[in-house]
């Protein structure tokens, strides 16, 4: 019996999430299309069904990785205004639990080797996404001057997800939160 739109429409929607999980778990390259289908619950030859190729199914989960991410970080600040907002998506961003939530947490810092070398489609992906975080950020700085936040913002964020980068790849779970705490307060006085 044929799914019906909806149908095949959430199917193609969980496939997606599960991939965006995956890929930020275990990167892009060790992510295997039947992993990504049997998690869904699916077998491996209903992929071709859905997508054209491996390369469509990373740009999407990166979009999908990087609104949520967007996401989690306005509702970490939701209620706070000014600096206080600014200082809230920092925190989230620069803390251990994500530093820890892989599968969850931010694709350009999980990913971003990867990305970078990633078909056109998908580098486009994360740099739209990397913009609507600059632009998340910039929204929560406290100065008016729209261009002075904006490249306040590139920087902040660039410095977080090198940080949290580096963060996952120290061994020692006190020298890596030290980075993190250090990063985090050099850009909380920007």
């Amino acid at each position: 019996m044929r799914k019906s739109k909806v149908e095949t429409a959430q199917t193609r929607e969980r496939i997606v999430e599960v991939a965006a999980g995956a890929f930020r778990a275990n990167g892009i390259h060790a992510t295997g299309l039947a992993d990504v289908m049997a998690a869904a619950g699916l077998s491996h030859g209903g992929f071709y069904r859905h997508f054209e190729s491996k390369d469509q199914l990373v740009a999407e989960a990166c979009e999908v990785g990087l609104a949520g991410i967007v996401e989690n970080l306005v509702a970490a600040a939701d209620g706070a205004t000014g600096e206080d907002a600014f200082r809230a998506v920092v925190d989230a961003y620069m803390s251990t639990g994500h530093r820890d939530a892989r599968a969850s947490g931010c694709p350009l810092a999980g990913m971003g080797s990867e990305l970078a070398r990633a078909d056109d489609a998908t580098r486009a992906a994360a740099s739209r996404g990397f913009d609507a975080l600059v632009d998340m950020l910039a929204a929560r700085m406290a100065t008016p001057e729209e261009e002075a936040d904006r490249s306040q913002a590139v920087f902040a964020l660039a410095a977080m997800i090198g940080a949290l980068t580096m963060a996952r790849i120290i061994p020692d779970p006190d020298a890596s939160a030290s980075l993190l705490e250090d990063v985090r307060q050099h850009i909380e006085s920007i």
